[in-house]
C-alpha cells in the first residue's frame, strides 16, 4: 500500500466540508448576498434550443400567475425570477408528502452577441414560460450565390 495515500478520514472530509462552505460563502457575497435566507430553494428546469432565426428557452414553472414572475434583460443577460408560494388547501396534518418546491426562484443566462435584445417575447402557457430570442439580422446564416465560370484555355 503506498504510504502517501490519504484515508478519506471523517476529519478530512469534515475539513473538505467546510472548504466548500467557504467557497459559496464567498460567492454568495461576492454577489451581493450574504445570509442563507436570499438563496433560492428552487430553479425551474430549463430547456434552450437554437433555430435559424432565433434562439427559445423554455422554463417549467407551473401554477404561477404573469404577475408572480418577472423576466428582464440587462447587459446581454436573461434573468428569470419569481416565487411560487405554498398554498395551503388542507391543513398542515393532512398532507402526508410535499415532494414540489417553493419559494423564491432566479436564473440567469448570459446572451451571446448574435440575441436581438430589442425584440425578446416572452409567452406562459400551461405551466411552461417560453421566451423567444431572435438573432440580430447580421448574424444570420446566409446563402452565397456561387458563379461557375470556364476558364479560357480549354
Amino acid at each position: 500500500m503506498n504510504a502517501n495515500c490519504q484515508t478519506n478520514s471523517p476529519r478530512s472530509l469534515g475539513s473538505l466540508q467546510s472548504q466548500v462552505n467557504r467557497i459559496f460563502d464567498q460567492a454568495l457575497r461576492n454577489h451581493g448576498r450574504s445570509d442563507d435566507s436570499s438563496v433560492a430553494a428552487w430553479a425551474p428546469a430549463v430547456d434552450i434550443y437554437e433555430t435559424e432565426n432565433e434562439l427559445v428557452l423554455k422554463a417549467d414553472i407551473p401554477d404561477l400567475n404573469e404577475k408572480d414572475f418577472d423576466v428582464q434583460v440587462e447587459n446581454n443577460m436573461l434573468t428569470i425570477r419569481g416565487e411560487r408560494k405554498f398554498e395551503q388547501q388542507a391543513k398542515e396534518e393532512s398532507y402526508l408528502r410535499v415532494e414540489r418546491a417553493y419559494g423564491s426562484f432566479m436564473r440567469s443566462f448570459a446572451l451571446p452577441n448574435t440575441v436581438s435584445t430589442e425584440n425578446i417575447r416572452a409567452d406562459y402557457k400551461n405551466g411552461v414560460l417560453a421566451v423567444t430570442l431572435p438573432k440580430r439580422a447580421e448574424s444570420k446564416p446566409k446563402q452565397v450565390k456561387i458563379n461557375v465560370g470556364t476558364n479560357g484555355g480549354n
